[in-house]
């Protein structure tokens, strides 16, 4: 589902910093991964770079088949709405509208049915335990609230990939724990495959295979304690 080869990334500063050098990484359809390292180390770079949000210097990045060099502004875009789900640490829920309609908003602009629309919005957010929900304004919600919130709309449209970028790191250790169980449940359920990077070996511990991102490439590991 997400093959990278040989990727390398830089930024422009008061002198040229390598930030990703010689990266590989195969990921299969279904798999949930996560990767872990020390700030500054290039892990939000790496989900940046899947969802062709940022471009490589040097190598190839193919993402459910589709192969992000040859793909302009435009079409990255449009690559981005259909294939790719996105999890912050940061909610990033929208305060004027309920649940519901902010579930509903990558199926809005995919020009989703409005019917069917409903549909899998109250399909998806049975999946995250927040059925009883869908008319709440984000206000009244709990932080661990908010980013099941968050789950249910990068799931909505069903898309391949779901990049989660610290998702836990604005809860509590027990919202945290329901979160990223309801993250995993519901990435399975829906078919995804998902990259999540963290700090906590805690989150690390629901993937099926854990990275440890260094500065001479990506590495087995196992989380500590």
């Amino acid at each position: 589902m997400i093959s990278i080869t040989g990727v390398r990334k830089s930024f422009a500063g008061a002198s040229r910093r390598v930030v990703i050098d010689d990266l590989s990484l195969e990921v299969a359809a279904g798999e949930f991964i996560a990767v872990r390292g020390e700030s500054g180390i290039g892990k939000s770079t790496l989900l940046n770079l899947i969802a062709g949000l940022d471009r490589p210097d040097a190598g190839r990045i193919v993402v459910a088949g589709v192969d992000l060099a040859p793909l302009d502004d435009d079409a990255l875009t449009l690559f981005r709405r259909e294939r790719i789900g996105f999890v912050f640490q940061a909610f990033h829920v929208l305060p004027y509208l309920d649940v519901a309609r902010n579930v509903a908003l990558p199926l809005v602009l995919l020009g989703r049915d409005e019917t069917a629309t409903g549909d899998r919005v109250a399909q998806v957010l049975r999946s995250v335990r927040l059925d009883d929900r869908m008319h709440s304004m984000p206000r009244e919600l709990s932080g661990g609230e908010l980013q099941r919130v968050a789950i249910a709309r990068a799931l909505v449209h069903r898309p391949s990939v779901v990049l989660a970028d610290e998702p836990t790191g604005n809860l509590d250790p027990e919202s945290a724990a329901v979160v990223i169980e309801m993250l995993r449940d519901a990435v399975k359920q829906n078919g995804c495959t998902a990259v999540l990077v963290t700090h906590s070996s805690a989150a690390a511990a629901a993937a099926d295979r854990v990275l440890q991102l260094r500065r001479d490439g990506l590495h087995p590991d196992s989380p500590s304690p």
